[in-house]
This record gives structure tokens, sequence and C-alpha cells, in this order.
């Protein structure tokens, strides 16, 4: 039996874990996101064509992040983005890794080549859809141990939940809740039930995000309030649920952002509630 302290402290610890495995999980999550960055501005009346728009558009090019987990020797990550003229992602380079695309006819995604720092692949994704909307993408790997589906659901045309599927472990699922056009919280849980569930709950400037000029199919690929709200997150709050089925409050962070002049984000950083810094993020685009 552990105290409320010990409890709190464990909690906390496994906020701290969650936090941490994301930014070790980032070369496949940047290469994953990079998807997302090929065209498509949200008013093209076709979403799925990535040459509907004539109009040169901001796409990023770079991205270089700093971890502040061990605030005396912080952690930097950087990743390029290369795209071909239809404005689609070609390849990506992260911390020696890389990764290729594929896309059908119409500039939807098919296919993802992801590549170990030795050039041999590692493991690829495949993408089907049901209409306009992405309905499952798949990992398959040389050990099918480890390969994994997530599947997705949609009302109203946005994105309520993924599902996270691999053998021998329990599902894993967020769910999301909007306000207008963003999101307003999302749950990450295991059914399994080892692990408490986590929430996190925000709000928003007015402005841009980083992925405005971008497929809708790649944002629901890299899910999240990061990609999907098409606005930025200025406050973060982290919760935890316990064995009562209440909500406790872990982690409260705050986000200030630099805008260039086409009012995109240029730089986020990160902070806690005590003002440290937890990370900081910058953007360099490319008109394409």
């Amino acid at each position: 039996m552990f105290n409320a302290v010990t409890t709190n402290r464990r909690i906390l610890i496994f906020v701290k874990l969650i936090l941490i495995m994301k930014k070790f999980l980032l070369p496949a999550t940047v290469l994953g996101f990079s998807l997302i960055l090929s065209s498509c501005s949200p008013t093209d009346e076709n979403p799925e064509n990535p040459n509907a728009g004539t109009e040169p558009q901001m796409l990023l090019s770079k991205i270089t992040t700093v971890y502040y987990d061990s605030p005396s020797n912080p952690e930097t990550t950087v990743s390029t983005l290369e795209y071909n003229s239809q404005r689609q992602v070609t390849k990506i380079l992260s911390e020696g890794r890389s990764s290729t695309y594929e896309y059908d006819a119409s500039g939807r995604p098919v296919k993802t080549n992801y590549y170990k720092p030795d050039g041999s692949l590692e493991y690829y994704n495949t993408y089907t859809y049901n209409g306009d909307q992405l309905e499952k993408t798949m990992a398959t790997y040389s050990n099918p141990d480890y390969n994994r589906t997530i599947t997705y659901m949609y009302n109203n045309g946005k994105v309520i939940s993924s599902t996270l599927l691999q053998p021998a472990s329990n599902p894993i699922t967020d769910s999301y809740t909007y306000i207008g056009e963003n999101i307003s919280s999302e749950i990450h849980e295991s059914s399994g039930g080892i692990i408490p569930a986590i929430k996190r709950e925000y709000s928003y400037d007015n402005k841009s995000n980083p992925f405005t000029n971008s497929n809708k199919h790649l944002k629901t690929m890299m899910g999240g309030a990061y990609t999907l709200s098409p606005n930025n997150y200025t406050t973060e709050k982290i919760s935890y649920k316990t064995n009562s089925g209440s909500w406790t409050e872990s982690q409260v962070n705050t986000y200030e952002i630099q805008y260039n002049s086409a009012q995109l984000p240029t730089q986020v950083t990160g902070k806690d509630a005590n003002g440290n810094n937890t990370v900081k993020y910058n953007y360099e685009y490319i008109s394409l």
C-alpha cells in the first residue's frame, strides 16, 4: 500500500516517463509527422490533392528541439525535410535515421519506409482509407511481434479516437474532446489498467499552428492537439486518473510562442509551473 506522497511521486514519475518516451520515439515520430508536412491548404477544395493550390505555401523545412530533462545538459535533436515540386515530403532526416514516402495519384500517403542509421530498412507503414477518411495505419517489421496497427474513429469529420494494437499488449487509446475546431482535452489510456490514464487539457492562441498547410490524413496519423488543432496551445494541464475514477492534477505547462510575419510559430518554449524550461521547439519554413 502506497501512502499519498509515494503515490503522487510514483504518478509524477510515470507522467515524466511518458514525456521521455515521447522524446525517445522522436525519430520515428518526427519521421511519421513529417508526412503531415506535405501540401494541402485547409482552404483547398480537394484536401487530398497536393496540387490543389497554386499560390506559394509556407512548409516546414527544419525542426530543432531542445529537451531540458537534465537542465544542466539539455539534449538537442534536429530534423530536416525535403519536398518535391508537388509540395509532398519525399524524405526526412532525423538523428541519423531517414524515411521516404510514397503517395497515390490523389496525393494520399500509401507507404512510408523507415531506415536505420546504417541505411537498412527498419520497418514500413501502409495506410487504408474509407472514403476521404484515414481508417488504419499498419506498421510491418521483420519480426512480426513488433507489428502494430492504429485504427481511427470520427464524428462529424473530426478524429475522436485512435487505438493502438500490438501483439501481446493491451490496446492503447487516445480519445479527443473538442471546443470548436480545437481539441480541449485528450485522454491516453490502456485497457489493461496497469498504468493510470492520463488527461491533457488545453487553451489556445488564435494563430495558425506549424501544420497549417498540411494534408488532413497526415495530421490524423500524427494525432494529438499538437497537429489536429488548427491553433497553438498555450497552456497544458496534465492529470492522472485515481483508482476511484477521479482526476488529480499533476503538472501544468505554459508555452511562450514567437511568430514570423506570416503569423506562424518560429519558436515555442515550454515551461513548468516553476518557470523552468521543459522543451523548446524552433521551426524553419520554406515557401513552395
